[in-house]
C-alpha cells in the first residue's frame, strides 16, 4: 500500500456493474439454462395467446363443420382431444420456462413442483416476477441475453391487461348505473289516440 495516497482519493475499481461478455442460449423447449424476468413474462404471455388462438380456431372450425355435417359429435370429441394435447404441450413448455426462471436466481428447478399447489403457486409466481437474476454466471449457465423489443412488447401486455381490467371494473358498473338512471328519467310515452 502506498503511504503517500490520500484517504480522500476516489476508488480505482469499477463502481457500476460490468456487463457480462458471454450470454447463455435461450431454448424454451429445454429445462436447461436461464431466463430473465421480462423474457419469462413475455414468453408466458405469448404462450397463453397462442393457446387461446388455437382454442378459438379449433372451436370455430368444429362449429362450422358441425353445421355443415350432421356428425358434430365426432368433430366435437376430436377438437376436444386436440385441445387437450395442445394444453398439455403448453403446460410442459410453461413448466420448462418456470425451471429456467428459477435457474436465473440460482434456485433448483425442483421448486417448480410447487406450481401444482393452489395458494403456493401464486406466491411462487410473485417470486418469479420479483426476484432479480444472478449477476454473471451461476451454477446453471451464463446470464440470458438482453431482451429484444418483441419480448418487451409481449411482457407489457400483462400490466396492460391488469390496467384494463381495473378500468372495466370501474366503468361497467358506472355505465349501468347511468343507464338505469337515464331510463328512469325518460318520460313515459303518451298513449296514442285512435
Amino acid at each position: 500500500m502506498n503511504s503517500n495516497a490520500s484517504p480522500y482519493q476516489p476508488p480505482r475499481s469499477a463502481i457500476t456493474p460490468t456487463s457480462p461478455t458471454q450470454f447463455g442460449e435461450i431454448n424454451i423447449f429445454s429445462a436447461r439454462g436461464r431466463l430473465g424476468r421480462v423474457r419469462y413474462i413475455g414468453y408466458s404471455v405469448g404462450l397463453m395467446l397462442l393457446l387461446y388462438l388455437a382454442i378459438a380456431i379449433f372451436g370455430g372450425v368444429a362449429a362450422m363443420l358441425g353445421q355443415l355435417d350432421g356428425n358434430s359429435e365426432v368433430l366435437g370429441w376430436l377438437s376436444v382431444g386436440l385441445l387437450l394435447i395442445l394444453s398439455l404441450a403448453a403446460l410442459i413448455v410453461s413448466i420448462r420456462l418456470t425451471i429456467q426462471r428459477l435457474h436465473d436466481f440460482n434456485a433448483s428447478g425442483w421448486w417448480a413442483l410447487l406450481m401444482v399447489i393452489p395458494l403456493v403457486s401464486f406466491v411462487l409466481y410473485l417470486v418469479l416476477l420479483i426476484m432479480p437474476g444472478t449477476q454473471g454466471p451461476n451454477r446453471f449457465d451464463h446470464p440470458p441475453p438482453p431482451n429484444t423489443l418483441g419480448v418487451i412488447l409481449l411482457a407489457s401486455i400483462l400490466p396492460l391487461i391488469f390496467v384494463l381490467g381495473i378500468l372495466a371494473a370501474i366503468a361497467i358498473p358506472a355505465y349501468q348505473d347511468y343507464k338505469g338512471r337515464a331510463e328512469r328519467m325518460q318520460p313515459s310515452a303518451p298513449a296514442q289516440q285512435p
